[in-house]
């Protein structure tokens, strides 16, 4: 749902850049609020989570990590991984002033 919901807003923030500069204040205004944060910190979230989870997944076509500690070692891998990447996204977006 996040991804989907993230995807709708990536949409509606490259319409506003093609609307003109008015339509992005209004768009950047909208999007540094608290709601909006949290609904793209989740998206970016869900986003590497499905990224790191489609690599277990790589790996279980294989034949390869169906015993029972190694699959729930790998479970808390990507979710460890997926909060390290998400993490470093936003660290990085607020270095660079992206994320008001």
């Amino acid at each position: 749902m996040f991804l989907s919901a993230g995807t709708l807003v990536l949409a509606y923030w490259l319409i506003s850049i093609a609307g003109g500069e008015e339509s992005y204040m209004v768009a950047r205004e909208c999007l540094s609020t608290i709601p909006a944060k949290m609904l793209l910190g989740l998206s970016v979230f869900s986003f590497y989570f499905h990224l790191c989870n489609g690599v277990r997944h790589l790996f279980w076509d294989i034949g390869a990590g169906f015993e029972l500690k190694t699959l729930y070692a790998t479970g808390y891998a990507v979710i460890a991984s997926s909060l390290l990447l998400t993490a470093l996204t936003w660290g990085y977006a607020m270095a660079q002033g992206a994320a008001p």
